[in-house]
């Protein structure tokens, strides 16, 4: 996930959650991404996972692909945090977690697989402690993104010490050591989960983590490529059409 939020502590982790005030945005204009990119400058360097720059946003080359989804997550009209989503698949391979960890994802992709690389997982910090279930909400936005696009395993890139985490409820298990990641001060490892084998044991747990095609849809759905891209796939082309980020208890 290349997280800068705490994931740690068990008393939010309940069965259910009124998402009813949470409003998970697309950033489609330029405004909307400035937005985000500032959120995760403050929030990396609230926590030293970066350097001080003069432009105070943090972005990268994975921002504009055409398999990545850049989202915000907004409780009460306010930005409380944010997730990139890219979908790595043997059409569109190009992902953030690739680009550290190619000996390990690579084979994958070689046999038709699709990952689902969400990273950039940031939280405004002067908010996250007032809203524990944070970690949870912002996740949910993998799980519909495995859901949608049939993905068969998704990734976390995370640090050492948030490892527990991801082993405890999403269900991921280590498949590296720690490496270098690009603009970062702190190493990361990867981790992965077998989605289609943990999804149900995780649906179990958190039965919020479930949407309809329809949410689905509305995130995730282009209804035209990027302008003077060249062959873009649509996700009529895609070879999959649900997914998720499995977690394990």
């Amino acid at each position: 996930m290349v997280s800068a939020v705490r994931t740690t502590g068990r008393p939010s982790e309940r069965i259910s959650y009124p998402l009813e005030a949470v409003d998970y945005r697309l950033a489609e204009t330029q405004a909307e991404r400035e937005q985000i990119y500032r959120l995760r400058y403050r929030a990396y360097l609230r926590e030293g996972a970066i350097e001080p720059n003069a432009q105070q946003m943090v972005q990268d080359q994975y921002d504009d692909l055409p398999n990545s989804w850049n989202f915000g997550v907004y409780r009460d009209g306010v930005l409380m945090s944010s997730l990139r989503i890219t979908v790595s698949s043997p059409e569109t391979p190009a992902c953030p977690s690739l680009g550290v960890f190619p000996d390990l994802l690579e084979p994958e992709i070689a046999k038709g697989r699709v990952l689902i690389d969400p990273t950039r997982f940031v939280a405004d910090p002067d908010r996250e402690a007032r809203c524990p279930e944070l970690p949870y909400i912002t996740l949910r936005l993998a799980y519909m993104a495995c859901e949608y696009f049939d993905a068969d395993i998704g990734l976390a890139s995370v640090r050492a010490e948030h490892q527990a985490f991801y082993r405890r409820v999403f269900l991921h298990k280590s498949i590296s050591e720690p490496r270098d990641y690009p603009s970062l001060t702190k190493p990361i490892c990867l981790m992965a989960v077998d989605y289609p084998a943990m999804r149900e044991r995780v649906f179990a747990r958190y039965p919020y983590f479930r949407s309809s095609f329809f949410e689905r849809r509305k995130l995730f759905e282009r209804s035209q490529p990027p302008v003077e891209s060249a062959p873009v796939l649509t996700l009529p082309l895609f070879p999959f059409a649900k997914a998720t980020i499995a977690p394990r208890s």
